[in-house]
């Protein structure tokens, strides 16, 4: 299978683009001053004419008086030809003509037969000449002064090659210039594509921003936002792999432990029940560990009101559907001054789960209440013993139980923490509760959603200026 040509880069791209468009420029102006030139040039030779055609009508008038004062001009003596005149020292091709016509005087360069033109003042070509035509002011003759045109096709084109071999040879070491400026110039896109080339897992660091131009930074910015989120991604999987490495690694030994029991004893039933119970705690703690790893990923998490209240009611009637659950929890709510919370729903309802659970597991059979408070705060307190204020800070770390009891896990208040900290909200512990003699109190207190207004605002200063103009 063929390779695919590798794709041109973007310096090379920018210096050909560049290359053919002053070119083209190039090109327009080579035209523009090859007609330029050519008009310049006629326009000066045009001039030289009529100021000689003036100055020659009276030579030639003179000469031709002096030749009829010598004797009758007959027409086998026309037409004279006069001496070698010359203006500025160069030869001048005339003919003399009346109003017959008949020509009456020329040039020794002069043809000899009549210029095929009008007897009329002006401008006229004929064969290889130019000729300019002009009228004695007193005396029904005409004078017609001829230019060679290949002298003005000589001047011209001495003129334009004079004036392209410089621009010819300015060519090349243009279009190399460009190149180097172009690939100067995008050298910054290449270092940073070297700087994301070196980017890898074990190395998820931002990029620098600072020698990017303009036009760079925000692709630069994306990038390092895409960094970011890969890293965290990468952190929540190693922390995946660590915690169930650590957690399911007791459990498993004792589902294996209690098949393997069942199996020796023949299957009998408080073996494949204790089996079962294993498995039940197996899959709760990897339960667990899926929200602790979904906690620890920030990004899927929304940003959105909560009503608390319809929360804390949701979460209370899915304990309340157990029989002991019942009879010992309770829900109280604020009368008034409460918000609506700004948060993830389903985040914020797994927090809320797994403070009363621990609350029911931990307090014995004391009662349990859940209660919001306003502004935007979730309370879960329990009448058990508590707990000693030196283990009390320890209760955030994860894989630390709050009893020495198999059954306990080290895990729900570490996901209600991580829960706490990507809703930019405040995890409390106390223990006992302020103003009471015994218990422990967990404290969730959350940031107000913005209002309508408040959201408008942020929504019209976070569109371009031109955008939020349009939309006033």
């Amino acid at each position: 299978m063929s390779r695919a040509a590798p794709a041109p880069r973007l310096a090379d791209r920018l210096a050909r683009t560049l290359m053919l468009w002053v070119g083209s420029v190039w090109l327009a102006c080579v035209l523009g001053a090859t007609w330029y030139v050519d008009r310049e040039i006629n326009h000066n030779f045009d001039s030289e004419m009529v100021e000689s055609a003036h100055r020659m009508i009276e030579i030639a008038v003179h000469d031709l008086d002096q030749a009829s004062a010598a004797g009758p001009l007959e027409p086998a003596r026309l037409p004279l030809v006069a001496h070698e005149p010359v203006i500025d020292d160069d030869p001048v091709v005339f003919q003399l003509a009346d109003a017959t016509p008949r020509m009456l005087m020329r040039s020794p360069e002069a043809p000899a037969t009549a210029f095929a033109v009008p007897l009329a003042i002006g401008f006229a070509e004929t064969g290889p000449w130019r000729v300019y035509t002009v009228k004695h002011p007193t005396r029904p003759l005409y004078l017609h002064l001829a230019d060679p045109l290949a002298e003005r096709h000589a001047a011209r084109n001495g003129a334009l090659l004079g004036l392209f071999i410089p621009l010819m040879a300015v060519l090349p070491l243009l279009a190399l210039m460009l190149r180097r400026i172009a690939r100067r110039e995008l050298r910054v896109v290449s270092e940073l594509e070297s700087e994301i080339a070196r980017r890898s897992g074990s190395d998820l660091s931002r990029i620098s921003l600072d020698a990017l131009p303009a036009e760079l930074q925000s692709v630069g910015e994306h990038v390092n936002r895409l960094l970011g989120r890969l890293e965290r991604a990468l952190d929540t999987e190693r922390s995946l792999a660590a915690n169930a490495a650590h957690e399911l690694r007791t459990p498993l030994a004792a589902v294996r432990l209690r098949l393997q029991t069942a199996l020796d004893e023949n299957l009998s039933r408080a073996d494949v029940q204790a089996a079962l119970d294993a498995l039940a705690t197996f899959g709760h703690r990897a339960d667990k560990l899926l929200q602790l790893s979904r906690a620890e990923s920030s990004d899927a998490l929304a940003r959105q009101p909560v009503d608390l209240v319809q929360l804390a009611a949701t979460v209370a009637e899915e304990f309340w559907g157990a029989e002991p659950a019942r009879r010992r929890l309770d829900l109280q709510i604020a009368e008034s001054g409460l918000l609506p919370a700004r948060g993830d729903v389903d985040s914020l309802a797994i927090a809320l789960r797994n403070l009363v659970e621990n609350a029911l597991r931990y307090s014995g059979d004391a009662r349990v209440a859940i209660e919001v408070l306003a502004p935007c705060t979730l309370v879960v307190r329990d009448e058990g013993p508590g707990v000693a204020a030196s283990t009390l800070e320890t209760l955030r770390r994860r894989h630390v139980r709050q009893t020495a009891d198999a059954t306990g896990y080290g895990l729900g208040l570490s996901i209600v923490g991580t829960i706490a900290e990507k809703q930019e909200g405040r995890l409390d512990l106390s223990s006992p509760p302020p103003g009471r003699g015994h218990g422990f109190e967990a404290r969730l207190t959350l940031q107000p959603a913005p209002t309508a207004p408040e959201r408008a605002a942020g929504a019209e200063g976070a569109m371009p200026p031109a955008e939020a103009e349009a939309a006033k």
